[in-house]
């Protein structure tokens, strides 16, 4: 136990430093995958527990730094720099509670109040700090030892419980619904591995002169078991950042599965109105024919016979069927909500789906009110969404720049990108192939080229009136 107690008195620097990187890891890791557009109501709220992690972090670093310091400042900048060092933990701590009461409010919103009681909790600290230090005078190092173990009783420990606890609810009840069962795991692990914080960092504190302070605390830890809870608490941020990073995925998954919905969307969209040309152009036209075969018989045959009786009953019947095939490829045409190009692109663009998975930008040189007939309007629209489509899946870019101009009786819609160009598969594949039909139904034309710097432009141009 001495031997033990011993090697991590020595080298403490080092487990102040692991400890301190791994919640600053922690928290760059969750800002930087961070998903602001992201559909789950978590990613929302992991800015709360990525703030923690970096405060925290630069905290746990005074502890190094500081008595670095000491050998070149003065003693008044040196309790400044621990009065600044409690205050980070402060922070950090109501950045915590901040997540885990975002995280529980959609599940319980009559509790919407604990998102204020952090900011409480951190303004009393401050105002019962200040008067300490006007009114009784402590001494401040006594001042910075009592502000750190009260702000670990009134925050962290509260704050690391409420995180675990929102968590778990966000997993259980969000996250398992989607199917992402290793995702719910990891996210399990974490939350229980916020509950252990909750402990190692609320409950074993550093020592002060009164309860439970003075019973639990980091010395009694450390001389009970030969290691101080830094130790504990550096495994425990190390399997928080673990499983918080392979947690994130889901919303690399989630961008996945956005994408496969859209192009299911696009498969069913074509299939949709392959079905609707072919019964246009074969079976009403087949129909259509027999009825007037049937009514050319009609007229050769007695009005008062039975044969005309059955005949009138197979011209009413083959009339029905028209006018139900007729309603049955109307049901199947894309589903236009207007008239006005201008609003239906700006639309197309502002999809917050697409929004979420690419930067879209759009600039217009049309009126507002110009307008395309409905079924030419539900081409350029098809058109435009499959090159978006294409940008999404294929191109890698980070930004899209969707331009529309009228000029000289034509229309000139452009979809350009920063990604890595296109290929001659994708050149030649179904959706584009589709989008040089419509095209051509429009009396325009089609052009796929790279832009000159980076990336991959497709322009459409055609006439703006209905060609005759």
């Amino acid at each position: 136990m001495d031997f033990w107690r011993e090697i991590f008195t020595l080298n403490r620097t080092i487990i102040q430093f692991v400890y301190g990187q791994v919640f600053f890891v922690l928290g760059l890791v969750i800002i930087w995958q961070s998903r602001r557009h992201s559909r789950l109501e978590l990613a929302r709220s992991l800015g709360w527990l990525g703030a923690f992690g970096l405060i925290h972090g630069l905290h746990a670093w005074g502890d190094i730094f500081i008595p670095i310091q000491a050998q070149y400042l003065s003693y008044v900048w040196i309790e400044t720099l621990r009065l600044i060092q409690v205050f980070l933990l402060a922070f950090s701590f109501v950045c915590l509670f901040q997540f885990g009461a975002e995280t529980l409010y959609p599940f319980y919103p009559r509790l919407r109040w604990l998102q204020v009681v952090s900011a409480g909790g951190l303004i009393v600290w401050i105002t019962a700090l200040l008067w300490i230090s006007q009114v009784i005078r402590w001494e401040s190092e006594q001042l910075v030892v009592y502000a750190n173990v009260w702000v670990r009783y009134a925050l962290g420990f509260p704050g690391a419980l409420l995180a675990a606890f929102g968590l778990h609810q966000q997993t259980r009840q969000r996250i398992q619904s989607w199917g992402f069962f290793h995702i719910v795991q990891t996210f399990q692990i974490a939350s229980l591995t916020l509950a252990l914080y909750a402990i190692l960092g609320g409950v074993f504190v550093p020592p002060a002169p009164f309860f439970p302070a003075n019973i639990i605390n980091e010395d009694v830890i450390t001389n009970l078991i030969g290691m101080p809870p830094q130790v504990f608490s550096s495994l425990a941020g190390l399997v928080l950042v673990v499983s918080v990073v392979r947690g994130l995925e889901i919303f690399e998954m989630e961008v996945d599965r956005r994408i496969e919905e859209m192009e299911q969307a696009q498969i069913l969209q074509v299939e949709r109105e392959r079905v609707s040309r072919e019964l246009h152009d074969g079976a009403i036209q087949t129909v259509y024919t027999a009825g007037l075969i049937a009514e050319s018989m009609r007229k050769k045959v007695d009005e008062d016979s039975l044969l005309a009786t059955h005949l009138e009953h197979v011209i009413s019947a083959l009339r029905h069927a028209i006018r139900d095939l007729r309603q049955f490829i109307v049901e199947l045409e894309t589903d236009v909500s207007g008239e006005n190009l201008v609003e239906e692109l700006r639309n197309l663009a502002e999809d917050p789906h697409l929004q979420s998975l690419i930067k879209v930008e759009m600039s217009v040189d049309c009126a507002e009110d110009d307008c395309l007939s409905p079924i030419r309007t539900t081409h350029v629209l098809a058109i435009v969404n499959e090159a978006l489509s294409n940008v999404v899946r294929h191109s890698r870019s980070r930004s899209v720049w969707l331009t529309a101009e009228r000029c000289n009786g034509q229309l000139e819609i452009t979809v350009a990108d920063d990604g890595i160009g296109f290929s001659d598969d994708h050149v030649a594949g179904f959706g584009l192939r589709n989008m040089r039909d419509r095209a051509r139904l429009l009396g325009g034309m089609l052009h796929i080229k790279p832009r000159p710097l980076q990336g991959t432009q497709v322009a459409l141009t055609i006439p703006w009136d209905d060609p005759r």
